[in-house]
């Protein structure tokens, strides 16, 4: 590759990616990329997909093409790493993951058959169990992820398994039930441990709802930022100073806004 330091020269390809990481990886590259490791770049692998997902749920097409390919970068980072180490390369990575998901579909790609999606589901964990080597029902769960996500997770691998309530009213009744045990607590350590149970049966109350509760709650997060914002741009119009303002004034500019959204 003949002037390696010109985009020019990188292919708009994965192997393009893969170039331009070994370039910047290399004695003429980048210091800092050369000093990367798998694990020094994760957190920041986890950033970008975070800015990721984020991008979907703003629906921005222009930050959505930038994240996607940030996202593969990070990913072309790790493959390379693993490949210097003798681990495996690309190849090994799409063979795998083509391999696997032909697996999982016997439904598409073999002569098997399912009388209901609840039934597909439980034979794809069946088969994910399998491939994986897991004893248990909620082996193989990373407990790193958002603490939302890894409780809804749980949740609903074990309501694959069977463990469940019938109906939405039995969680709706431990709810009242795990708040009174929250409201009756005589201790720190008690109330900590009840208010967790209160979140977790919540997070079941979304499952049965089929709503992904960690998107909710960034939803929830963002449309807060919005009208939070919303209302000191609203004080400044009105020559007022927000932070002085009594909570019944801000109470009313947030109405304000609430009702112009």
């Amino acid at each position: 590759m003949n002037n390696p330091e010109s985009k020019q020269n990188f292919t708009s390809s994965f192997e393009g990616l893969l170039d331009l990481v070994r370039y910047l990886r290399s004695d003429a590259g980048c210091p800092w990329d050369r000093e990367q490791s798998s694990r020094s770049l994760s957190p920041m692998l986890l950033e970008e997909i975070y800015e990721l997902v984020s991008s979907i749920e703003s629906e921005n097409k222009r930050d959505l093409l930038e994240e996607l390919g940030d996202v593969l970068l990070h990913i072309a980072f790790q493959i390379e790493i693993a490949n210097t180490k003798n681990l495996f390369d690309m190849k090994d990575v799409f063979n795998a993951a083509i391999s696997k998901y032909v697996t999982r579909h016997p439904h598409v790609f073999a002569d098997e058959s399912y009388e209901s999606p609840e039934e597909l589901k439980q034979k794809w964990e069946e088969l994910k169990r399998k491939e994986k080597d897991r004893n248990y029902i909620l082996d193989g769960i990373p407990s790193n992820q958002p603490s939302l996500s890894h409780a809804q997770i749980l949740q609903s691998r074990a309501s694959r398994a069977g463990f469940d309530w019938e109906n939405i009213i039995g969680v709706r009744e431990k709810i009242n039930e795990e708040l009174n045990e929250l409201e009756n607590t005589k201790n720190k350590s008690d109330r900590i441990e009840e208010f967790g149970d209160l979140i977790f049966t919540l997070v079941n109350y979304g499952r049965k709802l089929n709503i992904d509760v960690e998107q909710a709650v960034r939803l929830a997060n963002t449309k807060f930022i919005s009208r939070f914002v919303a209302m000191e741009i609203l004080a400044e119009q009105r020559d007022q100073e927000f932070i002085s303002l009594t909570i019944e004034q801000k109470d009313e500019l947030w109405e304000t806004v609430k009702n112009n959204q």
